[in-house]
């Protein structure tokens, strides 16, 4: 089977996905992050009332247009505690921001445009605007207005204004379940004392990171040895919890310790395809089980990562309804990029702000063996490479996949 390249490899795998678009209710403070499954409407108007915008004197304006009308205060409208009587002819009431405009007034007056005088009168020093610093009822929405629709992914901001319609709980889509295995006799858990032929399993770690930052619940069905049982055993678990996604973690080759990927199809799997044209990551494999999607991730911790980011992410956030994270962008590298061969290269590089162009300028690192993962917590991006990509001067163009997106902001 010849390698599969890179952006045919996604463009068959998201094609093949739609959005879950199971829906549940959430309480308000649990749904940052969800994407509303229906439209959001008021079940109320805000604000309620006419309110005052500001700290002064709320007044008739016919009575005060020009600075120097005198006029006596008859009472005071606080937030949560409104004047109840009218303000009349030559009247005002003190008034404080966010509570009710009285009946009869139709401005506010600043505190600071006012001179206190005796016998609670009060004289204008500065001209008045009809509506003046008033927020008529309903400015910000009305009672039945559609204010968020479905598909919105709620921030901070649509939380507030969900909460200010007075909604303490959402109907959103579901997260994606997304099942985690690793497989190989020669993992251990982290603070486990390693015997003389094994390591700690890392991959799980980070892969769960990326699932969770992209929208899912994580099940982590742990560390199988290479055993087609157990790992049968283990695939049963990942469907009776009804896993959306099963990720499996190394022994997705052919060699004769690989056991996931016969294992998988042995279970019923519908292999799609294996193999891609990319370094690091080269033996992906990607399939179904059922209504369950199958990615076997390589075993190599930064091989592993490098397809989380590639293939996993986009496909959390598909079946999330969740937009794609914008992850590419354009840098100059700082050295020379020797010719690249048949696979897409991704490699690791540190990203710094040029001086006199402010643009990005991308290091690569002098090592990338991609079992070195201290060199892939340091990194910021990975140059992309392109399928024999010519040798790239330094000063050059060059596309980068970005490991922390918030640098663009």
């Amino acid at each position: 089977m010849s390698l599969l390249p890179v952006a045919d490899a996604q463009a068959r795998l998201l094609n093949s996905t739609t959005p879950l678009h199971r829906v549940e209710s959430v309480p308000l403070d649990m749904a940052e992050g969800r994407v509303l499954a229906k439209d959001l409407t008021a079940r109320l108007t805000q604000p309620p009332f006419d309110a005052s915008a500001m700290d002064g004197y709320a007044l008739r304006f016919e009575d005060a247009a020009d600075p120097g009308a005198l006029l006596t205060v008859i009472g005071v409208s606080a937030a949560g505690r409104a004047f109840e009587g009218t303000v009349g002819k030559g009247e005002a009431v003190r008034i404080f921001t966010g509570a009710p405009v009285p009946a009869g007034a139709d401005c506010v007056l600043l505190q600071e445009d006012i001179e206190r005088l005796e016998h609670s009168r009060i004289r204008t020093t500065y001209p008045l605007r009809k509506g003046q610093h008033v927020r008529p009822r309903g400015q910000d929405f009305a009672e039945g207005e559609v204010v968020l629709s479905a598909g919105a992914v709620m921030d901070f901001s649509r939380l507030t204004v969900a909460a200010a319609m007075n909604h303490p709980a959402l109907d959103v889509y579901r997260r994606p379940l997304v099942a985690i295995l690793a497989t190989g006799d020669e993992l251990v858990t982290p603070g486990s004392e390693p015997g003389p032929s094994q390591i700690i399993a890392s991959n799980t770690f980070g892969i769960a990171a990326l699932a969770r930052n992209a929208g899912a619940h994580v099940l982590d069905l742990g560390i199988v040895p290479d055993d087609r049982a157990e790992i049968t055993a283990a695939i049963g678990r990942a469907q009776v919890a009804k896993a959306d996604v099963i990720v499996t973690l190394g022994g997705a080759s052919v060699g004769d310790h690989d056991l996931v990927q016969a294992t998988m199809v042995a279970a019923g799997m519908q292999l799609d395809f294996w193999r891609i044209a990319m370094r690091p990551g080269k033996p992906l494999m990607v399939g179904s089980l059922g209504e369950a999607h199958v990615l076997g991730l390589p075993g190599n911790p930064v091989s592993s990562l490098v397809c989380g980011l590639l293939f996993l992410e986009p496909l959390i956030r598909k079946l999330a309804s969740l937009p794609p994270v914008k992850r590419e962008s354009m840098a100059r590298t700082a050295t020379m990029l020797a010719a690249n061969d048949q696979r897409q290269d991704y490699v690791r590089a540190t990203l710094t702000k040029s001086e006199d162009s402010g643009g990005w300028i991308a290091e690569a690192f002098s090592k990338q063996d991609s079992s070195m993962m201290k060199v892939f917590s340091r990194s910021d991006c990975l140059i992309i490479r392109p399928v024999h990509a010519p040798k790239l001067a330094a000063g050059s163009e060059c596309p980068v996949l970005l490991l922390r997106p918030e640098l663009l902001s």
